[in-house]
């Protein structure tokens, strides 16, 4: 069941895009419990994908491996780190069906590198704008078939919407 076409290599794209964000910040994690391995292996499986190897489970177990990773995290910047991480594994069964929810699996990552960044420095603003430009118009016109971003109460929902909201408008010009 779908309401649009996504393509593979459409969902390549998101992928890359999922775990580029899930990347950068997977230092953080690693530094707070070095001694486990499920958000890189995660992110590795998002790779293989991104790399052309076809969906398998290794993507869905590993995700979930580093979900769990993320509850069992000791601190908030660990936490959403694994978590992009899970979310750079899942994004290759990404949903093409037009909910709202939909959108955090394109853009969850990108928001919480950028909610790390905000707890580490105080600025968030810089990362959402550089997870603005490095999105590449593919991703955009991915993002686009889904309605905005759900309003979030939360910081990183808050940042999702914010980073939504930017590249919807730089699509429209």
């Amino acid at each position: 069941m779908s309401d649009f076409d996504l393509s593979l290599d459409e969902l390549r794209v998101v992928a890359r895009y999922v775990a580029e964000s899930a990347e950068s910040v997977l230092p953080v994690f690693e530094t707070a419990h070095p001694d486990d391995p499920r958000p890189r292996a995660a992110v590795g499986a998002a790779w293989e994908f991104v790399d052309g190897a076809p969906r398998t489970r290794l993507q869905r177990s590993t995700s979930l491996d580093a979900h769990r990773a993320a509850r069992e995290a000791t601190t908030d910047v660990a936490r959403l780190a694994a978590r992009s991480a899970g979310d750079a594994a899942a994004a290759a069964y990404l949903h093409p069906i037009a909910q709202a929810e939909q959108v955090g699996h394109i853009l969850r990552a990108a928001a919480s590198a950028a909610r790390i960044a905000e707890l580490q420095t105080g600025d968030a603003e810089a990362a959402i704008e550089a997870a603005r430009r490095r999105a590449p118009p593919v991703l955009v016109d991915v993002l686009s078939r889904y309605p905005p971003a759900p309003a979030s109460r939360t910081p990183v929902g808050s940042l999702m919407s914010a980073l939504d909201a930017a590249l919807r408008r730089n699509s429209a010009r």
